[in-house]
């Protein structure tokens, strides 16, 4: 099997867990939404440790500690993704799944914005089109919602301050997850030994199968985003932002076709033009991945010597 095809493999795979988070998520009911929140980072921390173990990969901390600004930067990070993780736990409990799903549509638009705001880039004209559209298509769903969407507004803003820092580290999937859970760890674990002491642990007295699942969430947190490292290491950025798409539309789907999410003429129009916003988008990003592939192709050829008789 190439390597572009495998890259693809994983790439789905990463998206389609992603995409069905919701139904899992539902699984853990009655469990509350901290509950969740610190069992999933609680057990993410045993999983890829036992990983790392395995791979006899853990030389890599005593390395990381000594760069201060690594370990303030993975300090944000793991703040960032506690906020994102919380937030899209909450939104499946409160039966928001729809707008959830909305907060991952809109992300890559609110990537392209902290571009232009923190990095100082310059956009194309295609760009700023989209960022209209899709700054229409926000004020639309705050009348419909009767409020901003908050909820999704986070999810998209915590997970583009993520990737920005975590780009900035450059840290492998399993060792960045593993110390941006390492982080948190000691919180989760308070709050659960403060729940257990005021009798609101669900965990152990549900079922057993609750349970498991509880304990599972760290391997259904760390899966994903291996496969998601694997797939990144392989696929050109126009096929990873292609494939990207899958996770909020499968969201999307168990929001209104399973949990039977109201989804009103205004709402669907939002969304409407937040997929003509990421249309706009992506049709640039391939055209100018097109130009570069081009450009590099000519500028080869007029390096390359030609041979003398």
């Amino acid at each position: 099997m190439t390597p572009l095809r495998l890259g693809y493999l994983y790439g789905i795979g990463a998206y389609l867990l992603w995409g069905f988070f919701p139904l899992y998520f539902k699984l853990l009911r009655p469990t509350g939404p901290l509950e969740i929140l610190a069992h999933r980072i609680v057990w993410s921390v045993l999983f890829v440790a036992l990983l790392l173990g395995a791979l006899r990969n853990v030389g890599f901390l005593r390395a990381l500690l000594r760069r201060r600004w690594a370990v303030a930067g993975i300090v944000a990070a793991a703040a960032l993704i506690a906020v994102n993780w919380g937030t899209y736990i909450y939104g499946v409990s409160s039966n928001r799944v729809v707008e959830t799903a909305l907060g991952y549509f809109i992300n890559p638009l609110v990537v392209v914005l902290l571009g232009v705001t923190v990095l100082r880039e310059r956009l194309r004209p295609a760009q700023w089109v989209a960022l209209g559209i899709g700054g229409s298509a926000v004020a639309v769903l705050a009348v419909d919602y009767g409020r901003l969407p908050w909820l999704a507004l986070t999810l998209a803003f915590s997970f583009a301050g993520y990737g920005l820092i975590k780009k900035r580290l450059g840290l492998p999937a399993a060792e960045g997850l593993f110390v941006e859970s390492a982080v948190l760890a000691l919180p989760a674990l308070g709050y659960l030994a403060w729940l257990s002491r005021h009798a609101g642990l669900t965990f152990g007295h549900v079922s057993a199968g609750h349970t498991a699942l509880l304990v599972l969430a760290g391997a259904a947190t760390a899966i994903p985003l291996l496969l998601f490292a694997g797939a990144a290491n392989r696929l050109p950025l126009t096929g990873l932002g292609m494939i990207q798409y899958l996770a909020p539309i499968l969201q999307l789907a168990c929001g209104v076709l399973i949990f039977h999410e109201p989804m009103p003429p205004a709402r669907l129009a939002g969304f409407a033009l937040v997929w003509l916003a990421l249309i706009v988008f992506t049709a640039d990003a391939v055209n100018q991945s097109r130009r570069t592939r081009r450009t590099h192709t000519r500028r080869t050829a007029t390096e390359t010597p030609v041979p003398t008789p």
